[in-house]
């Protein structure tokens, strides 16, 4: 009898030092994610990330190269060839997206080049900061995302991109440039010459065919569907290179 009741003794003092470490472990993890000024949750921390993705292995970030070897960067926030005129990332040659909207952009590709074409990456994963700075530049959701909101490409889950001809190397013409603040680089804007609207057409359905969805002030810009299932981040490019991914 008292050999049971030691035992018992034992395995309630596995239970609570068992209890204690998880309780601790959660604390943890939730004063890393402390809301920002904004009310919002952001993910700062690699070991955060890691905790998202040991919890949800679809939440993992990959290096486009590596799913899709031939897409062509050219990471546009990392020159001083964009609307800020100033260079947002440090000397980057890989970006980044979730594993299923890696996936599906892979998808695209494989569409694409069997028609002699292929897709070029402005940008896909962008820091939390980053967004920031771009919000306070422009303050205006039809092409600049809320820092209280966060963007897709915070999440991973964004890409702004174009098509090329795998012949030439060129662009196809799409109407505007990147990061073009006028009507003309919406989606419903039809005043366009016709092999403008055909080029518009392919990317735009062919992003749509593998589950991406159009923003529509931007004809450059897709994001996948459930992006609100994934966390806003603000881990740098630094970091995510000594990730390996």
């Amino acid at each position: 009898m008292l050999i049971k009741r030691k035992l018992l003794y034992l395995l309630l003092l596995i239970f609570f030092i068992q209890d204690f470490f998880l309780s601790t472990s959660n604390c943890l993890f939730a004063q890393h994610n402390e809301p920002n000024k904004y009310g919002l949750k952001v993910i700062t921390k690699v070991a955060d990330y890691k905790q998202t993705v040991a919890s949800d292995s679809s939440k993992r970030l990959v290096n486009l190269k590596k799913v899709i070897p031939n897409i062509v960067l050219d990471l546009v926030y990392a020159t001083t060839n964009n609307f800020t005129h100033t260079k947002i990332y440090p000397k980057v040659t890989a970006t980044y997206m979730r594993q299923p909207a890696a996936n599906a952009l892979a998808l695209v590709q494989k569409e694409l080049n069997e028609k002699g074409y292929g897709l070029e990456i402005w940008d896909a994963y962008r820091p939390y900061t980053a967004t920031e700075y771009m919000w306070e530049l422009v303050k205006d959701e039809r092409y600049t995302a809320n820092p209280a909101k966060g963007s897709g490409h915070n999440r991973g889950i964004a890409a702004d991109l174009t098509i090329i001809d795998l012949k030439t190397g060129k662009e196809l013409d799409m109407g505007t440039g990147f990061d073009n603040f006028t009507d003309s680089a919406h989606h419903v804007f039809k005043n366009l010459p016709e092999q403008v609207l055909n080029n518009r057409h392919l990317l735009k359905s062919t992003m749509e065919k593998y589950g991406f969805k159009a923003f529509d002030t931007e004809w450059w810009h897709y994001f996948w569907v459930d992006g609100k299932e994934y966390e806003v981040m603000n881990l740098t490019f630094k970091q995510l290179k000594k990730l390996k991914l």
